[in-house]
């Protein structure tokens, strides 16, 4: 009978895993040469509408300075968006899962709130708090707000009603409830709206910053920088600006996978049964 350790496999079983963390890098590769190729096929009168890779890092070089402190800008507002958005809507889901009546009477204001345009509202804003940093942080804490609730207040009132039964023949008391088993079960349901806001916040700040951002003293974003780029029609420092975007993006996405993995990788199944 041939049986293997699975300590002692050979190189070759552990090839595909090597290949699946290759495979970006190669995908990469192969956008960057399409790129080149396009850009190759266009007539000259057409190349001002797609820079080619290299004159994108060239632009990222020369326009560094203030790229990066747009950056600093617009990750301010959206981490002060996103913060007041995760401690408020844990209080308005802890609220909703009290009872069905508590979320029939809650829950269309919630619908009205996240179905208001934010080209509306930000002239508004701009009237009560002014513009700038104020305004770019409302924006954001509205934009990433009711996924949050959803997602949390769904995972309150999803919990295991054998364990619900249970806590109650022991007599535990609602807070006791809540806090011990009703929060831990539903903090899976909580990092996936977590992860959502966490992609909507850099998106909600740089959205601000267009309606709603001020320019004066060095406090332009990322939003900002897009106008006056595209503007004067600078399609290579758009192009670098756009990157800058999706890497505070990633920056925040990534924030909130490790703070997911540290509170349930030893016992959700999402990570203690993933092959990555």
């Amino acid at each position: 009978m041939n049986s293997q350790s699975p300590n002692t496999r050979s190189p070759g079983a552990r090839l595909p895993r090597a290949i699946k963390r290759l495979m970006p890098i190669a995908t990469g590769v192969g956008m960057i040469a399409i790129w080149y190729a396009i850009c190759l096929g266009m007539s000259p009168e057409q190349r001002f509408l797609l820079p080619a890779p290299h004159e994108v890092a060239r632009a990222f070089v020369e326009k560094g300075p203030a790229l990066w402190n747009a950056a600093l800008n617009t990750g301010e507002g959206a981490l002060l968006g996103f913060g007041i958005a995760v401690g408020l809507s844990f209080v308005m889901a802890l609220i909703l899962s009290l009872s069905s009546l508590v979320r029939a009477s809650l829950y269309p204001y919630l619908m009205i709130l996240q179905m208001t345009p934010i080209i509306v509202m930000a002239p508004i804003l701009i009237l009560w708090v002014g513009p700038g940093l104020k305004s770019v942080t409302i924006i954001t804490f509205l934009i990433c707000f009711f996924p949050m609730v959803v997602n949390t207040t769904q995972g309150l009132i999803s919990t295991d009603r054998n364990l619900v039964d249970f806590f109650r023949m022991c007599k535990a008391t609602k807070m006791q409830e809540i806090f011990l088993l009703r929060v831990p079960s539903a903090l899976p349901y909580f990092f996936t709206g977590l992860r959502i806001a966490g992609t909507l916040a850099t998106i909600g700040a740089i959205v601000g910053d267009v309606f709603a951002g001020n320019s004066a003293g060095g406090q332009g974003g990322l939003g900002f920088l897009t106008i006056i780029y595209s503007a004067q029609f600078q399609i290579g420092a758009l192009f670098a600006t756009a990157a800058v975007s999706c890497l505070l993006g990633f920056i925040f996405v990534a924030g909130v996978i490790a703070l997911s993995w540290l509170a349930l990788h030893k016992w959700h199944d999402s990570f203690s049964q993933s092959d990555v």
